[in-house]
Parts: structure tokens; C-alpha cells; sequence
């Protein structure tokens, strides 16, 4: 839980350092700007993929199949999204890697790897009807 606090306190101070460092460079306009712009992408992606995602977590359900990878790939779409829509860069540029497709492939292994062991402690429970 501490962890959690401490990753939160530390990304809203890298985000306001960001915030000014960005606004002295570029100006204050055009940092809003992207910052609006942003959060407009971020949405957009929302609704386009995640249906998207959603419907393939259907399709490998209907054919039988777990649907896992389908799971974490809507899982990452939806995070990626999300930290689109939140206003910061640092935010913008992890959302942007989830939602990329290649940079999105580097973190799946490491998703596997947190399910794999929080299965292990029995933190996470796989139910089979």
C-alpha cells in the first residue's frame, strides 16, 4: 500500500515539473493544447478499441477458448485510455505505449509474470464453471 502512495506522490510531482519544464519551452498555449488534445485521443481510443477488444473477448469465448490474451490486451487498451484522458505527459507517453501495438507486446510478458504470481499466493483465483 505504501508502495501505491509513494508511486502516486512521486508521478504527481514528476508531472508538474513536467508542466513547467514543457510550458518555459513551448509556451503555455501549446501545452494546453496538447494536453486537450490528449484527453480528445484518449477517448477516441476508448470507444475504438475497446469495443474492438470487447468483441474479441466475445469471439474467443463463442469458439471455446480462454479468453486471456483477449482479457489483458482490453485490460491495457482501457489503462492505455485512460492515462490518455488524465492531463499530464508523463501519463500521455505510458498511454501511449499500452495502446501502441509493438510497445504493447513488451508489456505483456510482464503482466503474465505479476498474474502468475499473485495465482501462486493465491491472491488471484481462476474460477471454471
Amino acid at each position: 500500500m505504501r508502495a501505491i502512495l509513494f508511486t502516486f506522490i512521486a508521478s504527481v510531482f514528476a508531472e508538474i515539473a513536467l508542466f513547467i519544464l514543457v510550458g518555459n519551452a513551448i509556451g503555455v498555449m501549446p501545452t494546453l493544447l496538447f494536453i486537450i488534445i490528449s484527453g480528445a485521443l484518449g477517448i477516441g481510443i476508448a470507444k475504438k478499441y475497446g469495443v474492438k477488444s470487447f468483441q474479441a473477448i466475445q469471439t474467443k469465448i463463442a469458439q471455446g477458448q480462454p479468453p486471456g490474451v483477449a482479457l489483458i490486451e482490453a485490460f491495457m487498451i482501457f489503462v492505455g485510455a485512460v492515462l490518455l484522458i488524465i492531463p499530464g505527459f508523463l501519463t500521455s507517453i505510458i498511454g501511449l505505449m499500452m495502446l501502441t501495438s509493438f510497445t504493447r507486446n513488451l508489456f505483456k510478458p510482464l503482466i503474465f509474470m505479476w498474474l502468475r504470481k499473485k495465482m501462486k499466493k493465491g491472491q488471484v483465483i481462476i474460477v471454471q464453471k
